[in-house]
């Protein structure tokens, strides 16, 4: 059996090109129907926010990478409770359905994964 992986994204969509690395590994390892799930923390949570405009930073929307991740048969997605709080965003208004966890959950969650990834 595949090791299973935990991808966590930890930077805003637009501060360079490592929340659309997560993304793309996240999306090529559902391809490849590798047990994985995608956590977004930090910064990373932005990436859930809605009414995004990347064109006025000059970058690629990354909406539709997001809405692919459960195409992939990537459906093990989770944010941070605190991440999410810090940053003024409700988890019912996010572009993309997550697991919301507080501190606890996520100390249990990365030890649930055999390997971890973070960008």
């Amino acid at each position: 059996m595949a090791k299973s992986l935990l991808i966590i994204s930890r930077q805003s969509p637009w501060s360079g090109p490592s929340a659309r690395e997560a993304l793309d590994i996240a999306l090529a390892g559902g391809a490849f129907d590798l047990p994985l799930g995608l956590l977004f923390l930090d910064d990373g949570v932005l990436q859930l926010a809605p009414a995004q405009q990347p064109a006025a930073v000059q970058q690629k929307d990354l909406a539709a990478n997001l809405q692919a991740l459960p195409l992939f048969g990537v459906e093990s997605l989770y944010a941070s409770a605190r991440s999410l709080q810090e940053r003024g965003l409700e988890p019912r208004a996010l572009t993309l359905a997550v697991e919301v966890l507080d501190d606890a959950a996520l100390i249990a969650l990365i030890d649930r994964y055999d390997q971890v990834i973070t960008l």
